[in-house]
């Protein structure tokens, strides 16, 4: 069976070990569903992945990326951090945000404590914006805790693209740029609300600054996706 040398990772009359050159590394979650290299239609030593529940951005995450961009010869040119439409562990940190008394069954478990801890902030954040955007009557609304999961979701890549921009050094000069979007199990499609975008196809800038996040506030509040499931 003949076997191309690039879908094995190596270059053309390359002798011994071939050398990590990937174009972009992602931050994705461990979610069996979303395998990162076919979502991309990307092929061996074109990707450096990071996968953790949650796609949270924790040290060794952020250390890992940074070892990306400074040691494999500048080949890196993006970071992109990619969550995924009902994700569980967003998902389990909604469900304890709702009702706190869950909280306690986890008191004991700390590795899954520090996954939930790290997500509650965005999920606190979200749940004030659909509040003002909605009014506080809209934690009643059927489709409320789906909608505070999914627009949870997307902020917390947008948040963890801005850290790695201002982790890692991104610049505005495209070396090297940081995007996030969310991969949408049931239509296989990538997701990132932005200003003057009710679809949001595709993936999307990390915010450089506050004023960023509250366009991308107001973007999220006003998507197809979060509105459909408030209606």
């Amino acid at each position: 069976m003949p076997v191309d040398a690039r879908d094995l990772g190596l270059i053309s009359g390359q002798i011994g070990t071939p050398t990590q050159h990937p174009f972009a590394a992602v931050l994705g979650c461990s979610d069996a569903r979303v395998p990162i290299e076919l979502i991309f239609n990307e092929g061996p030593n074109d990707l450096f992945v990071v996968r953790v529940a949650g796609n949270v951005l924790g040290t060794d995450v952020l250390g890992s990326l940074k070892f990306a961009v400074d040691h494999l010869g500048g080949s890196v040119k993006l970071i992109v951090v990619l969550g995924h439409s009902g994700c569980g562990a967003v998902t389990s940190a909604v469900d304890v945000f709702l009702d706190p008394g869950d909280y306690l069954s986890l008191a004991t478990k700390h590795s899954l404590r520090n996954i939930l801890d790290r997500l509650l902030v965005v999920i606190q954040t979200c749940a004030r914006k659909l509040a003002t955007a909605f009014g506080p009557e809209v934690a009643h609304r059927p489709g409320y805790r789906e909608a505070l999961i999914e627009a949870s979701i997307v902020t917390n890549a947008a948040l963890a693209a801005y850290s790695i921009q201002q982790g890692v050094g991104t610049n505005e000069a495209g070396e090297l740029r940081a995007v996030y979007g969310v991969y949408l199990l049931e239509t296989r499609e990538v997701w990132a609300p932005h200003a003057g975008d009710t679809k949001g196809v595709g993936l999307a800038a990390a915010p450089r600054d506050l004023d960023g996040f509250v366009d991308l506030g107001d973007a999220i509040v006003r998507s197809e996706r979060i509105a459909g499931l408030l209606r």
